[in-house]
């Protein structure tokens, strides 16, 4: 008891004693504290894959078609399927002057199909998950599920 209490007890009455009742309370709280952690390391992994797809060509044969032939005009380019003719002509000087078809040359379109392979490489990335104790050290080497190692609630 301190002085000040000592004083109030006398001023009530001579007779009579106070005596203070102090109670103690407690306040309870939660703290988060670090149990674990997880670490997940990604790796790239190379593979190689082959692609294929076709490819189109277009070769053209050139043929020369000989004519001869007297023409009173050069016929026009003209296509016959898939051949093109273009005529190629040429004056004769002769006691008169002629057009004279020598020769034609037809272009043939043809198309192929080849296969087109080629080796083409690829990344792809793997996740390695580690179990870590508090103080970081790898606990379990295993991929854990779906569960986490996370914090845990603790009474202060």
């Amino acid at each position: 008891m301190n002085r000040d209490d000592r004083e109030e007890i006398q001023k009530d009455s001579p007779d009579d004693v106070v005596i203070p009742v102090i109670e103690e309370e407690i306040a309870a709280g939660v703290k988060a504290v670090k149990t674990g952690a997880v670490r997940v390391d990604k790796h790239v992994e190379k593979r190689i894959r082959k692609l294929q797809t076709p490819l189109l060509h277009e070769d053209v044969e050139v043929r020369r078609v000989p004519v001869n032939r007297e023409v009173n005009e050069a016929p026009r380019v003209r296509k016959k399927g898939d051949t093109v003719i273009v005529p190629v002509v040429e004056e004769e000087l002769v006691v008169t002057k002629r057009l004279v078809l020598k020769e034609e040359i037809h272009l043939i379109k043809r198309r192929t199909k080849d296969r087109f392979v080629k080796e083409v490489e690829l990344n792809r990335e793997r996740a390695e998950v580690h179990r870590l104790d508090a103080e970081g050290r790898v606990v379990d080497r295993r991929t854990p599920r779906t569960r986490v190692a996370g914090r845990r609630s603790v009474l202060e």
